[in-house]
């Protein structure tokens, strides 16, 4: 109820806290400690972090950090004297890795592919073909607004302007943001789904839907994309997310600044949206060719370069 009602949490991050504290509970039972929390202390929580070694250090962040929560909370409210974590340091180190994103090319196969597969169907009464625009205008979406799969399958027709392009969402938190489809391919993908879908969509007030006329789901949006790439020819692990990333690394290759690209993405703080500045292959080769101060002196002949056309 406190992370519920004050705490304001979602209900994704409730399921988390619920599947984490269970873990614990099973680790305490099984090892046939008491499961009253006035009998933990931190020799049971390092021992239950031994458990945990096997999984990514980003999950046992995760789920130490949903323990700590709890007894944090506990301590609070004079249920516990103090806390077992007071006395612990944990300090996990979670390696950082550079997002997968595609650039302009990739971008483009994917596209072709999505559009060429609707041009191809000859009956534009069949569901395949309204399934095939669906799938454009998924895709779409998540290209023009850097939209996460989750705000993508909630986002409700009320919160979207086919005329103007605005785009209502709702991301973690409640937190609300506007952003507008501007590319007029994109609205035409978007509002011919919507004339092929109407009377589904008006039922659901869901703005993408399945076949049986539910919500579309994450997990068949991560098929679809996984479908379409592969069809493209990338070799890369592209999930919808890869499209958040793409959108936030073209926009900052296209030098827009990274407040406008923070609120795009919903992040609440900046230090999130730095995870994009990396620079993409391309435009570290044209930094290089084009600023190194090696460049700005030459020691060899013109006639060097055929050893490099032939290297």
């Amino acid at each position: 109820m406190y992370c519920k009602d004050e705490r304001n949490l979602s209900t994704k991050t409730l399921q988390a806290y619920h599947i984490d504290l269970y873990q614990f509970l099973c680790f305490l039972e099984l090892n046939r400690k008491s499961s009253k929390v006035i009998g933990v202390d931190k020799f049971i929580i390092r021992q239950y972090m031994e458990t945990l070694a096997k999984w990514k250090p980003r999950t046992i962040k995760r789920k130490i950090a949903s323990l700590k929560a709890m007894f944090n909370y506990l301590e609070f409210e004079d249920h516990i004297a103090i806390s077992p974590f007071r006395k612990m340091r944990i300090r996990l180190k979670q390696p950082t890795y550079l997002p997968v994103v595609l650039d302009q090319h990739e971008v483009k196969k994917v596209f072709q592919e999505v559009y060429n597969r609707q041009t191809n169907i000859v009956n534009k009464y069949c569901y395949k073909y309204a399934a095939a625009t669906r799938d454009l205008a998924v895709l779409e979406m998540l290209f023009a607004t850097g939209i996460r799969v989750s705000e993508l399958c909630s986002l409700q027709v009320s919160n979207i302007d086919l005329k103007t392009g605005v785009v209502r969402i709702i991301g973690k938190g409640d937190k609300e943001r506007i952003i507008q489809v501007i590319n007029q391919e994109a609205r035409i993908a978007l509002i011919e789904y919507f004339w092929l879908f109407q009377g589904a969509i008006e039922q659901t007030q869901y703005f993408f839907i399945n076949r049986l006329g539910n919500p579309l789901s994450s997990q068949s949006v991560r098929y679809m994309i996984r479908d379409y790439t592969s069809s493209a020819g990338l070799a890369k692990h592209v999930t919808p997310h890869t499209f958040r990333h793409t959108f936030a690394t073209l926009l900052l290759e296209a030098d827009v600044d990274i407040k406008y690209i923070q609120h795009f993405l919903g992040h609440s703080s900046i230090m999130t949206t730095q995870i994009y500045t990396h620079v993409s292959r391309e435009q570290e080769r044209k930094l290089l060719a084009t600023r190194h101060p090696r460049g700005k002196f030459k020691l060899r002949d013109r006639g060097a370069t055929v050893i490099l056309n032939k290297g």
